[in-house]
């Protein structure tokens, strides 16, 4: 298990950009893949991306591609969330997530190391 520490959110105007960061403790953070979900009042958790062990590997969710970008430094034992053109409806708490696994996975059962959460709301 890792620890995980979010930070970055804030309040944005809409088409503005916020970058989410998430610090990670552990000596085996590059063996986790990387995920990053959000939920919105009232709505279920949903899946926002992922990120491969090396990074050379990326997946989104439709509503985020081209508009998010998700990197990590495993030297520094931290994964991003670049959100770029916000929009209201990307208003959410964010939370990152770990998964001990090699192959990338998009529903949060399949992640078992959650951080707390940071809330990113966009204004219209």
């Amino acid at each position: 298990q890792v620890q995980l520490v979010e930070s970055g959110g804030g309040l944005v105007q809409a088409g503005g950009s916020l970058r989410l960061s998430c610090a990670a403790s552990g000596r085996t953070f590059s063996r986790y893949v990387m995920g990053w979900f959000r939920q919105a009042p009232g709505k279920e958790r949903e899946f926002v991306g992922a990120i491969s062990w090396g990074g050379a590997t990326t997946y989104y969710a439709d509503s985020v591609k081209g508009r998010f970008t998700i990197s990590r430094d495993n030297a520094k034992n931290t994964v991003y969330l670049q959100m770029n053109s916000l929009k209201p409806e990307d208003t959410a708490v964010y939370y990152c997530a770990a998964r001990q696994y090699r192959d990338i996975a998009t529903t949060d059962a399949d992640f078992g190391s959650w951080g707390q959460g940071t809330q990113v709301t966009v204004s219209s």
